[in-house]
């Protein structure tokens, strides 16, 4: 019953921080796919919505070779006495990478949605681009960015493929979806089937909360 606690609230708290890393850059990322024409913009669009459609241990595989020690992130935060993999920091980063796209299609489609006159309406009135960003098309397309951190969020708790690539199924980077694996592997069903609730019960609490901020109020 303890590892039950210790993996669930482990989980929970993971995927929360893994929610807050991938808002910033998904918000940004969204608002320029639907606000801005440049070279590259298709090849950032597939990039970001690479890992769902690559299988989740591909993606960790490619994670592991970049954050590895011989890896070429691995290396630089080598340097500052950062280590990530296999431990909670890898967690973290598979989360994150894995709930990105859900964050950036919706947090697009809220941008999408905003009426660009009342940008424009705000800069003909002198206010900067940031200003206008966080006064006008943030407020306008908040629905949307929550039902994205909402999905991230709910991508994260179930995370599996990438989280055992690159942290592996040690004590201290257990989260539900490996429990699961680990259990029903050894035989422990009933472990097993506890763990699935809690997933279930999670994933059906968020997906019907990002429903309901898709809707318009």
């Amino acid at each position: 019953m303890n590892e039950f606690f210790e993996v669930t609230s482990f989980t929970v708290f993971m995927a929360a921080l893994a929610t807050g890393v991938m808002l910033p850059p998904g918000v940004a990322i969204a608002w320029l796919l639907s606000r801005r024409d440049f070279v590259g913009r298709t090849i950032l669009e597939t990039l970001v919505t690479l890992p769902l459609v690559v299988p989740p241990v591909a993606t960790g595989l490619i994670l592991l070779k970049l954050f590895g020690q011989r890896g070429p992130v691995g290396q630089v935060l080598a340097v500052v006495g950062v280590d990530v993999i296999f431990t909670w920091k890898a967690v973290v980063l598979a989360m994150a990478v894995m709930g990105l796209p859900l964050v950036v299609r919706s947090a697009r489609t809220g941008f999408e949605q905003v009426d660009p006159r009342c940008e424009g309406i705000a800069s003909t009135l002198g206010a900067p681009p940031m200003r206008v960003f966080w006064t006008i098309s943030l407020p306008l397309a908040r629905r949307s960015l929550l039902a994205g951190a909402v999905l991230g969020f709910s991508r994260a708790i179930g995370e599996f493929g990438a989280t055992v690539m690159i942290a592996g199924t040690l004590p201290g980077t257990r989260t539900i979806s490996v429990s699961i694996f680990r259990n029903a592997e050894l035989g422990y069903d009933a472990a097993a089937a506890s763990f699935i609730i809690v997933a279930v019960v999670i994933g059906f609490i968020a997906v019907h909360l990002s429903n309901k901020l898709e809707v318009p109020s």
